[in-house]
Order: C-alpha cells, then sequence, then structure tokens
C-alpha cells in the first residue's frame, strides 16, 4: 500500500481528525442497515448491523462476508465503517458489523462490556457467521474478517489464540491501525496533546457508560473513583480491569496486547498501520521477526490513526477500504 497523503493533510494528528469528521466516506447515497440482535452465551445480547440488499445493492449468491469489528466506542456509523460498505456494496460483497456490548445505542445486560483482548466475543461471533456462510454441503463462501484499532487488536488475539484452526472459520484477516501494544498505545493517548484531543474525547461517552452499568448492578466499581477519573489508564483501572478479570489496568494491557501472539498465526493476516499513527507509536510496532510467514506489514509513514484521506478537497476515505478488500479477494489459506 503506497499510500501518499493529499498535500493539503500534513501531519499524523490532521490525518485522523479530518478523516473522521470532514471527509466523504461514501461514493453515492448513504446505504441502509438491517439489524439482527444475537444472543450471547452468557445471555446478553450482541447487535449486528448487516448491508441491506437493495435494488442497486445486492450481493451475489455466496457472495463473500467480511465482518468488521469496530474501534473503541465506534459503530456502524463510523466513518470507516460507512466507507467499508460503501466498497463492499461496490464489489458485490456482504458487510456485517457486530456491535462490542454497549455500542449499539443500546445498553446490555451483563456486568461485563468489552476490551481490547476480547477474542472469545470475537471466536463466538466468527463460528456463526461461519456458519451463515456454509451450505447444505458444508461447504463455505468466502468469509473475511477485519478489526479497526481496539478491535482489531482482539481480532489478532483471536487469531493467535486459535493457530492452525483458524482457517476453519475464515479465508483471512486484517487489523487497521490497531495498537497490538496495548500498553504504548494507552501510554500514547493519555500523554501530552493526545490526553486532551483524544483520552477526553473518549471518557466522554465511556464513563457515562460505566454508571450506567453501575446502576444495573450495584457494587460493581467505585463511583466516586470512576467520575475522578482523567485518562484511559485510570478508567481502565476502576472499571474495565476489575469488571472483565484483570488485576488492575497495567495487567489488562500486557494481557490484552496480541503483539506477543503473532508468531502463532496461521491464517492469512495483513496489519496496516500508519508510522504517524498518534495513538499507535510506531517503535511499537511488530517487525517480520515478530510475525508468522502467514501476516504481511503495511506501515506506511503517513496515514493517521484510521484515516488515509485521498483526492481533491475535501477529500475522501475510500482509498484504504478498497486496498484491504483488495487484498483479502487475493487471500487464501494454505489448505484452501
Amino acid at each position: 500500500m503506497n499510500y501518499q497523503a493529499p498535500w493539503w493533510l500534513p501531519g499524523g494528528h490532521a490525518q485522523t481528525i479530518w478523516s473522521a469528521l470532514c471527509a466523504r466516506h461514501r461514493s453515492g447515497n448513504p446505504l441502509p442497515w438491517r439489524r439482527e440482535r444475537w444472543t450471547a452465551p452468557d445471555g446478553d445480547f450482541v447487535d449486528v448491523d448487516f448491508l441491506r440488499s437493495t435494488d442497486s445493492v445486492k450481493a451475489a449468491p455466496n457472495a463473500p462476508l467480511l465482518v468488521l469489528f469496530h474501534g473503541l466506542e465506534g459503530s456502524s456509523a463510523s466513518h470507516y465503517a460507512q466507507a467499508f460498505a460503501d466498497v463492499a456494496s461496490q464489489r458485490g460483497w456482504q458487510l456485517a458489523v457486530p456491535h462490542f456490548r454497549g455500542c449499539s445505542g443500546e445498553i446490555n445486560l451483563a456486568p461485563r462490556a468489552y476490551h481490547s483482548g476480547d477474542f472469545e466475543e470475537v471466536d463466538w461471533l466468527l463460528r456463526r457467521f461461519a456458519h451463515m456462510q456454509s451450505g447444505p454441503s458444508g461447504a463455505r463462501a468466502p468469509l473475511f474478517a477485519a478489526g479497526v484499532s481496539m478491535g482489531g487488536n482482539a481480532l489478532a488475539r483471536w487469531a493467535g489464540e486459535m493457530g492452525d484452526s483458524a482457517c476453519a472459520h475464515v479465508d483471512g484477516v486484517a487489523t487497521i491501525c490497531s495498537p497490538l501494544d496495548v500498553t504504548a498505545g494507552g501510554n500514547a493517548i493519555d500523554s501530552g496533546i493526545n490526553r486532551h484531543l483524544y483520552a477526553r474525547l473518549f471518557l466522554r461517552t465511556m464513563i457515562p457508560k460505566a454508571l450506567a452499568k453501575l446502576a444495573q448492578h450495584p457494587g460493581l466499581f467505585d463511583a466516586n473513583r470512576l467520575r475522578s477519573v482523567r485518562d484511559l489508564h485510570g478508567f481502565d483501572d476502576v472499571f474495565t480491569a476489575p469488571v472483565h478479570g484483570f488485576r488492575d489496568a497495567d495487567d489488562y494491557w500486557r494481557r490484552a496486547s496480541a503483539k506477543p501472539l503473532l508468531a502463532q498465526v496461521r491464517v492469512p493476516m495483513l496489519l496496516l498501520n500508519a508510522r504517524n499513527d498518534p495513538f499507535v507509536p510506531a517503535h511499537s510496532l511488530p517487525t517480520p521477526d515478530d510475525v508468522s510467514a502467514q501476516v504481511q506489514l503495511w506501515q506506511p509513514e503517513q496515514g493517521g490513526h484510521v484515516g488515509f484521506a485521498s483526492g481533491a478537497w475535501p477529500g475522501h476515505v475510500l482509498y484504504m477500504p478498497a486496498q484491504v478488500c483488495a487484498w483479502f479477494a487475493g487471500a487464501q489459506c494454505a489448505d484452501g
């Protein structure tokens, strides 16, 4: 991927913020979604949005299904999800966006929420999607999985944990701007200007959601401590870590990281990270020595965090999804 940012969009911060707020993510009219509510193994629910077929958007029989795992506080409304929907529709592919718990617009039932290492949730979702793609003979239509930012780390954790068996469920996986070293990514967001630009933005929705979860399940954590939180480390220390079985934020960030498992990956995998991503320090990115032979590294110098705007003013964000989907089209498991 030989990405070059437009001349009028210099630097990682500008490429991140402009792409999310201002760049076009559609080549035409908005595409419709169809929502399904799935019951999770613990009895809670997960909402899955599917790109809905219309007269102008129809997937062919046995068309590939692309499953997109969103990032922290993301959803099917995120700019990158809308852009992937546009590219998928042009290819005649199906697209599904499963929402991590609490991100679909409705509070979930169980005490748990979601976290960067949530590969168990990814596993049952991908197994269900694989079943949907399987025909009466047992043959499976192509299934690809992409994860953005936090969702990509969880997906990469799944691929590493699954090892040789991943290819039984998917034909290829891709991560986009994912902090595969969660500690490095968390420290980057909590430091300097990032703390003011990004950490506060995330906390603006994360803290109210956590307090709503506390109202559902009294005693789950200390509300006063949470209200005093000013960065992601503090939030994860009070809420994410204890609620999901980690000792503290440091333990969570270390154990959630996918980077130590990348050498165990046996499914075709693409890891895309811009080297000027404000959330993911370049020094923390995996090198060829960190990954298996099935892993391809794309590390352009520019792009920001899930940015990759292209074209004339005001730019669009279709270039990156088009490149990732083109890579998927050529992906095939070794035993396939």
